[in-house]
């Protein structure tokens, strides 16, 4: 079985029994986060297989047609955020059926995280809270839910956990961003916890360090 999409994989030591699957931000590829696995500092028994796929490169409206990687245009920025939301899904579908190439691969799909930075962490939202059987949580940096008016949540997912992580100081994805992501889960049922780091659009070491112990509170 082929992945649908091109990833950046990084295996465990050890027989991988769990998955994280981390999707970048607008013009970077599946090597942005690569370098994060040794920072997260996991214990050797931590079988935990990351994959960090590579989006499609398409014309991004914003940046003057440009063609670079992304997993869907931006037509205008600012808080109303306006995208190509078609886009967005078929971007969600690519990255669901990774997870079903992990399911099929013998990982457990309560054993299988979503993370997205950014752009990234806008198509997790949509994968996570619409895949069919029970993930195992949902890691959402720096990033918004554009599909929450729209969305078929799907039933295996209602418990899920969510953790929402952001910078006070982010120019690009608005902090108000992050929080109305916060409010319309709470408004479905979820319980998402809010994390806010004093920085910009980007990962700091004490948000590191959380999401290590949030991977190894989940999957060890």
């Amino acid at each position: 079985m082929t992945h649908p999409l091109s990833a950046v994989i990084v295996e465990p030591p050890v027989t991988p029994n769990a998955s994280v699957i981390w999707l970048h931000g607008l013009g970077a590829n599946g090597h942005d986060f690569e370098a994060i696995v040794p920072e997260l500092n996991l214990p050797k028994e931590a079988a935990i297989r990351f994959i960090f796929p590579h989006s499609p490169s398409i014309p991004v409206t914003i940046n003057g047609g440009m063609v670079m990687p992304a997993w869907y245009d931006i037509l205008e920025m600012g808080a109303g955020r306006k995208l190509n939301t078609e886009q967005l899904l078929d971007s969600a579908s690519s990255v669901a059926r990774l997870v079903d190439h992990e399911v099929a691969s013998g990982i457990r799909s309560e054993r299988i995280i979503l993370a997205g930075f950014s752009q990234g962490g806008a198509v997790a939202y949509q994968v996570a809270l619409t895949y069919p059987q029970p993930l195992a949580g949902l890691l959402a940096l720096s990033t918004y839910f554009p599909t929450a008016e729209e969305i078929q949540l799907s039933s295996a997912n209602k418990q899920l956990d969510i953790e929402v992580m952001h910078g006070s100081y982010d120019p690009v994805v608005l902090t108000s961003m992050g929080k109305q992501a916060v409010a319309a889960l709470t408004a479905y049922g979820f319980a998402p916890h809010w994390r806010e780091y004093p920085m910009e659009h980007q990962v700091c070491y004490p948000q590191i360090k959380d999401i290590s112990n949030w991977l190894q509170e989940k999957l060890l």
